[in-house]
């Protein structure tokens, strides 16, 4: 591969990752890699080589129509889940022992910046936050295999991102988990930031569950009415 095509395959991998990280793709979203690779006045291959590894890492998947988010079903969120008690919690203690002044300053403005969206009620606001307090505190964990294997379903905890986020009680429950963990964090305390972790976790799969459950009759009216 040429040394200009894999730049311009980095560049679109990298900016496409982060706007999906950061919330700006959405589920009805479609990237097409030859409007993409016009828009951005290179030819389809590295577009298209960018999105296919997007794809391989979870964040994207393909259709006959191009690229979209995965369409997450219930059971295999429930399933990720899963991963997410068992790796996150030790995650954060590590991460509490080795996070230094400046990520817990930047964690700090994060929490801050989150908590005023109570008031403003700006989810992409919220979300941004979320992202900056949530790739800090990954940042500074030490195990790079771990680190790895949390940011690969990513695009899993997108889905139950955008589906509690809007809701004002775990809009709340998110801020609260925040300032508990930047707590354990400013202590370097690894027993209480694993405890905290695990039950964020935990609020974060019951505030799922019930908003699944809410709308589903909404979903079985609007079949029977089709």
């Amino acid at each position: 591969m040429s040394a200009p095509r894999q730049n311009h395959r980095i560049r679109i991998y990298e900016d496409i990752r982060a706007r999906i990280q950061r919330g700006e793709i959405r589920r009805d979203d479609r990237l097409v890699d030859t409007a993409i690779a016009a828009e951005r006045g290179v030819s389809r291959m590295p577009v298209r080589e960018a999105l296919m590894q997007l794809a391989s890492e979870g964040y994207l998947e393909g259709t006959s129509r191009g690229f979209t988010l995965p369409n997450m079903e219930p059971e295999r969120i429930r399933e990720v889940f899963v991963l997410r008690r068992l790796l996150e919690p030790y995650a954060a203690a590590s991460a509490a022992q080795s996070c230094d002044a400046q990520a817990i300053a930047v964690m700090g403005q994060a929490v801050e910046d989150a908590a005023a969206t109570l008031v403003s009620d700006d989810v992409t606001e919220f979300y941004r936050a979320s992202e900056v307090f949530r790739n800090t505190w990954l940042g500074a964990v030490p195990n790079t295999e771990l680190r790895q294997t949390i940011l690969r379903y990513m695009a899993q905890v997108q889905s139950v991102r955008f589906a509690t986020m809007r809701d004002p009680l775990a809009h709340q429950i998110i801020v609260d988990g925040q300032r508990g963990l930047l707590e354990a964090f400013r202590r370097h305390d690894a027993l209480a930031a694993s405890e905290r972790m695990l039950r964020f976790v935990m609020q974060g799969e019951e505030s799922f569950a019930r908003l699944n459950a809410e709308a589903r009759p909404e979903s079985l009216q609007s079949k029977r009415a089709g």
